[in-house]
């Protein structure tokens, strides 16, 4: 991983930056390379809060490498990331908790994440050693997602993340593919621990009312 840094709209702003190389697949929810299929980098690219480009898969095609990749955007200071690892399983987040949100809230309720637009505040990158069947992804990114609103609501926040969070995971595109990415089976229960540390680091370390996200 590699922290880079650009002057944009006047602001200092960070990128994150995975080279996977060949020989990687990844499933993700962000607007660049999303969904499941070869890539060759991730990258978790700092945008200036209030984000108003209405080109963000142009943006970060400009801001990535050349070829195949996965890009994220948070308006969180990405130079505070905070990683884990348990078993093989590497999880890199960049947590900004200043507009927590419910999943699930009352129909028509006002949500402030939507004016202006604000992009990725809880990031998390995960890479494991195995591959994975497509079923044992969407496992994988739904251990992700429940191990992330444990560390919240450990922190003493009450919510399930913010409304524009992003997941990526990353496994090798070769070899024998594990069937399941659930937080009890062998390699899920890796992922949970690991997105676990990393999150509930990068909660207990945000200041409330600082502006990071």
């Amino acid at each position: 991983m590699e922290l880079s840094y650009r002057v944009e709209e006047g602001a200092r702003l960070g990128s994150l930056l995975w080279e996977l190389g060949p020989g990687w697949r990844t499933i993700s929810s962000a607007m660049l390379g999303g969904g499941i299929g070869p890539r060759s980098w991730v990258l978790n690219a700092q945008v200036v809060a209030g984000y108003a480009r209405m080109d963000p898969v142009d943006h970060l095609l400009e801001l990535g490498p050349a070829g195949d990749g996965v890009g994220m955007m948070t308006a969180a200071s990405v130079d505070r990331y905070t990683t884990a690892e348990d078993g093989g399983v590497t999880a890199c987040a960049t947590v900004g908790l200043r507009v927590p949100t419910w999943a699930a809230s009352p129909e028509g309720a006002p949500d402030p994440e939507l004016a202006p637009m604000r992009v990725g505040t809880i990031n998390i990158m995960v890479r494991l050693p195995v591959a994975m069947t497509d079923a044992a992804l969407v496992n994988a990114v739904m251990t992700v997602t429940e191990a992330k609103t444990q560390a919240l609501l450990e922190s003493g926040y009450p919510c399930t993340g913010t409304a524009s969070d992003a997941v990526c995971v990353a496994v090798p595109s070769t070899g024998g593919e594990e069937l399941f990415g659930g937080p009890r089976s062998p390699w899920g229960a890796r992922v949970a621990r690991a997105v676990h540390a990393a999150v509930r680091q990068g909660a207990e370390a945000w200041v409330p009312g600082e502006l990071r996200g």
